[in-house]
């Protein structure tokens, strides 16, 4: 058990965005970093910045189970729990055409997962007094897709489930927070990055760049040690400026 340092837990950390996280993390904390499937992009994690890595399909009731064991086995409590493991469709489809399959799989993933982790995380905080969570959603929690239903509608839950958590918990001394990130260069919108990256051109984000993992694991940073400890249920819009309306 390594009791030296805060301990964390970031899902889906192999890739992306929880990649950056975990790296940012490992910096003061204890990492234990979840993957799916991807052992050598996992592996490769672990070497680069010496965290724990561990196999979970956050979908799974088991699985979310044997991760909160393994953490209580490497530390006596969670400081940080970063719900970050998403999948998006594996075909684009209209809304008017897209199947349950899809749908069940991404809430599957994307909702369903991380909300129940979250109890699971929370309660241990309770009783050790403490903690803090970050849900990564997303701008599709807004942002309507009308060929990504099924993506928007996970983290418009998301979204929900993250001010559920931030009312109940706040008074326990453990706060909640969501990470709205924007379009971020990643694998996951490898397929379209050069689209983005002619409409940030044009405009899409005030800042005119895409961003980057790293931008969100500032933010993460920042929670994590403590700057936002008063502000309880924030979300903090990682994006560029796209949420801001202008006339």
């Amino acid at each position: 058990m390594i009791a030296d340092r805060p301990s964390a837990i970031v899902t889906g950390a192999s890739r992306g965005i929880g990649r950056g996280i975990a790296k940012e993390l490992a910096r003061t904390h204890q990492v234990i970093a979840t993957y799916k499937g991807r052992l050598d992009a996992a592996e490769s994690l672990r070497e680069e910045c010496g965290c724990d890595i561990f196999q979970c399909d956050v979908s799974s009731a088991s699985d979310r189970a044997a991760l909160i064991d393994f953490a209580r086995s490497r530390s006596a409590r969670l400081d940080l729990m970063v719900n970050n493991a998403g999948v998006t469709q594996r075909i684009r489809a209209d809304v008017l055409d897209a199947g349950e399959e899809s749908f069940d799989e991404i809430i599957g993933t994307n909702l369903k997962g991380p909300h129940f982790l979250t109890q699971l995380a929370a309660r241990w905080m309770r009783e050790t007094g403490g903690g803090r969570i970050v849900f990564i959603t997303s701008i599709s929690s807004y942002a309507a897709s009308v060929n990504r239903a099924e993506y928007c509608i996970s983290k418009a839950g998301l979204s929900m489930s993250a001010l559920l958590y931030a009312q109940r918990l706040a008074p326990e001394g453990i706060p909640v927070f969501e990470i709205r990130p924007g379009v971020i260069r990643t694998d996951m919108i490898a397929t379209v990055e050069k689209l983005y990256e002619e409409r940030i051109a044009n405009g899409l984000v005030p800042q005119r760049r895409m961003g980057e993992a790293a931008d969100v694991a500032k933010a993460v940073r920042a929670i994590a040690d403590g700057l936002l400890d008063y502000a309880a249920g924030q979300v903090l819009n990682v994006d560029g400026g796209f949420h801001m309306r202008a006339l």
